[in-house]
């Protein structure tokens, strides 16, 4: 009776769940949505998953996501960095707030942007609500994380903390080739031949 590995795709299901298992055999795992809990969870399984199974080859996040919840992003975040396996991320489409901060966050030199694919960087923001004294620990809080953010997104792209800063107060567009000169890629890819076959051991699971 033959068996199927991890990450092994199953003929079975609807046509999503299918493609997902055909990517997660390819190691290829993709946020193409909002971050919010239920994603964080699936990901962060996902890189588990993918980990357990071979804790030496790299795992490939590709990105198209408008940003969302910050504490579900550093969810993700944390589990790649727990995980012994490179992560390689590529921006696609639009990596927006949480998305730019996960694309920052791959391993350095294995950070991809496609040509036309844009970046925002911005300060998150948050409803605040209810007694003072509520109101003081919330504002607490939002501060912190965002001194966490800036500081994480510092470390990734090189830059100083005091220009992520600046240039994050409002919202900041980046083409792909502003992404690579302010840190956030480490490299442009405009040919299939950049994506080198997992079987070789490159940075992308394609094959």
């Amino acid at each position: 009776m033959r068996t199927h590995s991890l990450a092994e795709p199953v003929p079975s299901g609807s046509l999503d769940d299918q493609l997902t298992a055909r990517l997660l055999h390819q190691r290829i795992i993709v946020l193409g949505q909002e971050v919010d809990d239920v994603v964080a969870n699936r990901l962060c399984a996902e890189l588990l998953l993918l980990s357990a199974e071979d804790p030496r080859r790299d795992i490939s996040l590709y990105i198209n996501s408008p940003g969302g919840s910050v504490s579900a992003g550093l969810a993700i975040y944390d589990t790649m960095r727990l995980i012994p396996n490179d992560v390689s991320t590529l921006a696609l489409g639009t990596a927006l707030s949480m998305g730019q901060f996960l694309l920052s966050a791959g391993t350095p030199g294995k950070r991809y942007a496609l040509p036309h694919s844009r970046v925002l960087m911005h300060q998150g923001s948050a409803g605040i609500g209810g007694t003072a004294v509520d109101i003081e620990i919330q504002a607490e809080n939002l501060e912190h994380t965002k001194n966490v953010l800036l500081g994480l997104i510092a470390e990734h792209t090189g830059q100083p903390v005091e220009k992520v800063e600046a240039d994050s107060r409002r919202d900041r567009w980046f083409t792909a080739e502003e992404a690579l000169a302010y840190g956030f890629v480490d490299q442009i890819l405009t040919d299939v031949a950049d994506v080198t076959p997992a079987r070789s051991g490159g940075s992308f699971g394609l094959r």
